[in-house]
């Protein structure tokens, strides 16, 4: 079993929105502001291979959106999803199953795309089974006002119309023994973080509960949380056991940190080490 990291390219984000109600002046020391006040993340996504399957957790924003759109995240860097893959060692198709953590169009956009007329969409992997929670595929299908913007319908809709869509709560243990799927509602409704045992090690795709190193500290959430509280509470538990079991925690939009481990201080959580996958 082995584990890639996968660099599906980077984009920016209000530093405000993304660090909720902590003031600029704490958290500009860590994550630099342009003079928009945007911030650099990655779109880090996970390529896992059990020897039986080869699953992709996330693919980043994909590039079917119009330039006009794509200009209001600035993508940047030399990131590319499919490059990646190939870099790794790996063929798109030889994907046997794309993990969303959740349908937000910075973690599926990517695994959709247009054929090459540009009048139909089809999937990137298209010998893949997609995965959701079905808790979460309601919520996206039909989104709330607050998720609606980034819930795409273009993202999503194939995935089932293909007839490719599966839900994690329906299949029990669906990647085998060693990757166990946690769930989180703070963020949003049923996001999936897989935890993953290999060669004596536990590593936790935490997604959006903390999405960067700098996030660590349980106040600090973002405002794009439905339920910020519940994130809270959510990250107070897994960073407890993350210290307890030393998991690795890997990080989804860290620009820098792939992941790290935790440790309890007398301030709070905080990172213990750096570590690369």
């Amino acid at each position: 079993m082995q584990i890639h990291v996968i660099d599906a390219g980077h984009f920016k984000l209000d530093g405000g929105a993304m660090f909720g109600v902590v003031p600029k002046t704490i958290w500009n020391k860590q994550m630099l502001a342009d003079e928009n006040n945007l911030c650099s993340w990655a779109m880090r996504c996970l390529l896992i291979d059990t020897g039986k399957q080869l699953i992709l957790v996330d693919s980043g924003m994909g590039e079917k959106q119009d330039a006009r759109w794509q200009g209001f995240y600035f993508r940047h860097g030399e990131g590319d999803l499919i490059n990646s893959i190939k870099k790794a060692g790996y063929s798109p198709n030889e994907i046997t199953d794309v993990l969303s953590t959740h349908l937000h169009f910075d973690h599926c956009g990517g695994s959709v795309k247009w054929n090459s007329n540009k009048d139909k969409l089809e999937l990137v992997f298209q010998n893949a089974h997609y995965w959701t929670h079905s808790e979460h595929w309601a919520r996206a299908t039909k989104p709330n006002l607050r998720e609606k913007a980034t819930f795409l319908k273009e993202n999503i809709i194939p995935m089932q119309e293909t007839g490719a869509l599966k839900f994690t709560d329906k299949i029990e243990k669906p990647f085998g023994e060693n990757i166990e799927l946690l769930y989180a509602d703070g963020h949003t409704e049923k996001m999936i973080m897989p935890k993953i045992t290999i060669g004596g090690k536990t590593y936790l795709f935490i997604a959006d509960t903390i999405p960067s190193h700098a996030h660590i500290p349980v106040p600090y959430v973002m405002g794009y949380d439905v339920r910020p509280l519940q994130t809270m509470n959510e990250k107070e538990a897994l960073l407890k056991q993350a210290v307890e079991e030393n998991w690795i925690i890997i990080f989804d939009h860290d620009p820098t940190h792939e992941a790290a481990t935790i440790q309890l201080t007398e301030k709070g959580y905080r990172v213990g080490d750096f570590e690369k996958i």
